[in-house]
């Protein structure tokens, strides 16, 4: 194993850094489109039911079909990889977003309407930090379901620590199996690491009272 690191280390390396810019490139994505869609929701409830269902249907799918149902239209590489992890973050994140922002005691959404805020007002000061805990949830989420859907997206030429995992199965190369397994989990351990700093930062509390 060691022996392996030291004599591929470079191309690991490389492997994992095109595997954490494609996480990072649909993660970024993914979430100001489901806030663009979450204030579209809270706006327009119907709507917002029918983002979910549309949504849902699609998570459904398995990642590989979609992959190749992509294919003819955007072609091989990381553009329909980036769009296919977005859409399967969407339901991710929509349906932490949307709970959490629904979730809020109805008493204190009466008493900031009360005291004159608009609905806009209302969900940015009152509803968005009370609802951080869900919405945290549903990065985490996310960060979990991108980084292994990225690995199988090597499959179309997307890079990636897919590429180490496949080229091992394809050669029964044991070292690259395991080091491209070891280095998924390290990548997604480690984002979601950085995600319960931030939201230990921005909600003390909730970091306190749920450590794990």
């Amino acid at each position: 194993m060691i022996a392996f690191w030291v004599k591929q280390q470079d191309k690991l390396l490389q492997a994992l850094m095109e595997h954490l810019v494609l996480t990072a490139q649909a993660l970024a994505i993914s979430l100001a489109l489901a806030a663009l869609l979450t204030l579209v929701a809270m706006l327009l409830p119907r709507t917002g039911q029918l983002l979910m269902q549309v949504f849902s249907v699609l998570y459904a799918v398995p990642s590989m079909a979609l992959l190749a149902l992509m294919i003819p239209f955007t072609g091989l590489g990381q553009t329909t990889a980036l769009i296919v992890l977005v859409v399967y973050n969407q339901y991710l994140l929509l349906r932490s977003f949307i709970e959490g922002l629904r979730g809020v005691d109805a008493a204190v959404q009466q008493a900031a309407l009360g005291m004159g805020m608009t609905r806009l007002q209302m969900l940015w000061r009152v509803q968005l930090p009370l609802a951080l805990p869900s919405i945290f949830t549903g990065i985490r989420l996310a960060i979990i379901s991108t980084v292994s859907i990225a690995t199988i997206a090597a499959v179309i030429n997307a890079g990636g620590l897919g590429r180490i995992l496949f080229d091992g199965l394809r050669t029964l190369n044991t070292y690259k199996i395991l080091w491209g397994s070891i280095l998924s989990c390290v990548l997604a351990l480690g984002l979601d690491g950085l995600c319960k700093l931030a939201m230990r930062l921005m909600h003390p509390k909730q970091g306190r009272s749920n450590p794990q």
